[in-house]
């Protein structure tokens, strides 16, 4: 590694960190950049330097910060300038190494119509598009030339929807890549999203690391990942891996890429989908099933040495599956969350357990950047077990203060859909996840809550009762939460059921809740409104108390309110314009995800409340709709 002394990384959260773990170990100096909002941050701390820019996005100032650390190399993680060949560009000028590929494949390959060509020229097989002799029925996919990460990408199954998806993908387009050049394919019904990890030298060698499943997604965004796929066979594996080293081999390839297809559950056909040149989110699951750092490969690629190991030498040992945790509600139409952690839990140190996160107690998530907080992953001798290990490891996963996907991935990953591997990459735009039932989170609250009141350590206020009578067991307690729950400490019931607490400490309540044995992170703080919280089984309730001196006032059907911190993309409509139940009246934007704000009914507008590109926090009156008499 004697070209590489100082590595500056050009990214932020879990993935900086993971870097800079490799780096270290193999005595490279790392540099970390950072924001204002970013001056305490998990990756920063990391690093062995740290260099503040105005923007991860500003191509100048991140070559700026490289030169002036001393860097050799920059490693771009994912998401930002990872894809962007403007930026290897800039450091090629600078006479910065890469860890990544050269600029020319990276613009040929990070645009989906380029690839497309190139994938034909190298004899891979590819989607069907508009343009083919014949066309493309409905079903199709509008998605954009450029980039990725779903971005870009609407389903369109009627020639009615084709305008307004079109205008919703150039607009997302545009913004997440500066390009709203779009595509146009057969959109698979039943298909499944399997990539192959790929990696090449400079001395010409192209390897291929087997295969990953990524069918788990939710409008194009993967939400669980797995190695290897579940549902092929060898031969199918081996057609489809040769595929992705065919292609790589054709452009030159060097570095570790990622070579997507599409598999038609259907007939078994798979067709090129796009290549990412850059490290992914999912590459732990690889690491695992190979025993191979894909860091430390990219940078030893990327100072010029050969891949010190053949085709032969990767072996598959194993099954891994990651879950990636996200700060959004699930279970609330899977609006971003913003706000600050309180208690943070991750199952580190369990068995086949690894967990790459950057979030920490008291730690603040925001909406400016990517809403991934960290990734769960297991790994085991063979899918099911690998499975029921992630299942565990989610209810040892613990992030109070904010709400996050963990009980939502727990749900998938225990589901029969995901243990009979059925799922497809349409499976969760349609299919209904249960919320988990709140009934026993909010027995354990009330009991915690008892406890600290009937022992005076936190009392709610001075006339609060603590059950305490003369010549007789203690009076039930009576818990005011969402609702009124009557814990009895000498009857030893919640509401009448039975309730035995096993063990205490540091927030983690054991307990036996009528036969169920029960473990969850409470914190509950008496006194104090919205502190009522439990993370069981993944997933983080939150008891509110009635404000009793609060006001009465409601928001009539016709408000429109902010349903998450974020950006104002687009108003469509002013005072006084005459709407129809479900015109579109404007789109709003935070952590990757776009929403559209519909009239509720037929009326007119009395309120616009906000401009486009205006910054607003959640429950901000956006828009206000009167009925029509």
């Amino acid at each position: 590694m004697a070209m590489i002394q100082t590595l500056l990384v050009a990214n932020r959260g879990e993935i900086a960190v993971r870097v800079m773990r490799t780096a270290s170990r193999l005595g490279i100096r790392t540099v970390a950049v950072f924001t204002d909002l970013d001056a305490g941050a998990p990756h920063v701390r990391a690093a062995d330097d740290a260099v503040r820019v105005g923007s991860y996005l500003d191509v100048d100032e991140v070559v700026a910060a490289a030169v002036a650390s001393g860097a050799d190399a920059v490693h771009p993680g994912y998401g930002f300038l990872s894809e962007r060949a403007v930026f290897a560009t800039a450091l090629e000028a600078a006479g910065i190494v890469l860890v990544g590929p050269s600029p020319a494949v990276m613009e040929q390959m990070g645009r989906k119509d380029a690839a497309r060509e190139l994938a034909v020229a190298a004899g891979v097989p590819v989607v069907p598009t508009g343009d083919d002799p014949g066309g493309i029925a409905f079903p199709v996919l509008v998605k954009a030339a450029a980039g990725g990460g779903g971005k870009g990408m609407r389903i369109v199954r009627s020639a009615a929807e084709m305008d307004e998806a079109v205008a919703a993908a150039k607009r997302e387009a545009l913004h997440a890549f500066g390009d709203d050049t779009m595509l146009l394919e057969k959109y698979v019904e039943h298909g499944r999203h399997v990539e192959v990890q790929v990696i090449g030298d400079t001395h010409g060698t192209v390897l291929h690391l087997f295969e990953r499943d990524c069918s788990t997604q939710r409008r194009h965004q993967k939400v669980l990942e797995e190695a290897p796929a579940p549902t092929i066979d060898d031969t199918t594996r081996e057609r489809i891996t040769s595929a992705a080293v065919a292609l790589a081999a054709h452009v030159g390839y060097v570095g570790a890429g990622t070579v997507e297809f599409l598999l038609d559950a259907a007939t078994g056909e798979f067709y090129f989908l796009e290549m990412n040149t850059r490290l992914q989110v999912e590459h732990p699951v690889t690491e695992a099933v190979t025993g191979l750092d894909l860091v430390e490969l990219q940078l030893r690629v990327a100072a010029g040495e050969p891949l010190p190991l053949t085709q032969d030498d990767v072996r598959l040992t194993g099954h891994a599956i990651e879950a990636r945790v996200y700060a959004e509600d699930s279970f609330g139409g899977f609006l971003p969350q913003a706000g600050q952690a309180s208690i943070v839990r991750w199952p580190t140190g369990r068995p086949g357990v690894r967990v790459d996160h950057a979030l920490e107690p008291e730690q603040v998530v925001s909406t400016a950047y990517d809403p991934m907080l960290g990734k769960v992953v297991a790994h085991g001798p063979d899918r099911e077990s690998a499975r029921r290990a992630l299942v565990d490891a989610l209810d040892h996963t613990a992030i109070l203060g904010l709400t996050t996907n963990a009980g939502f991935l727990r749900a998938l990953v225990a589901s029969d859909e995901f243990r009979d591997a059925t799922i497809e990459t349409a499976w969760l735009d349609t299919a209904t996840v249960p919320a988990p039932d709140d009934t026993l989170p909010r027995q354990l609250v009330a009991w915690v809550s008892a406890m600290l009141t009937s022992f005076g350590s936190g009392a709610g206020h001075a006339f609060q009762s603590d059950g305490f009578r003369l010549g007789a067991a203690p009076a039930p307690t009576v818990v005011e939460l969402d609702r009124e729950v009557v814990v009895d400490r000498h009857a030893r019931t919640v509401d009448g059921v039975p309730f035995r607490q096993l063990a205490g400490a540091d927030h983690v309540l054991e307990a036996d809740v009528d036969g169920e044995l029960v473990r969850a992170v409470v914190n509950v703080q008496p006194g104090r409104p919205g502190t009522y919280e439990v993370a069981w089984r993944g997933q983080r309730f939150a008891f509110v108390p009635p404000d009793r001196l609060a006001g009465a006032a409601a928001v009539g059907d016709g408000t429109l309110l902010a349903p998450m911190p974020g950006t104002v993309l687009d108003v469509r409509v002013a005072v006084g314009d005459a709407v129809a139940e479900g015109d579109v009246l404007g789109t709003m934007e935070a952590m990757k995800m776009e929403l559209s704000l519909k009239a509720p009914f037929t009326g007119t507008v009395t309120r616009v409340g906000s401009d486009a590109g205006a910054q607003v926090p959640i429950g901000t009156v956006l828009f206000v709709v009167e009925a029509e008499q």
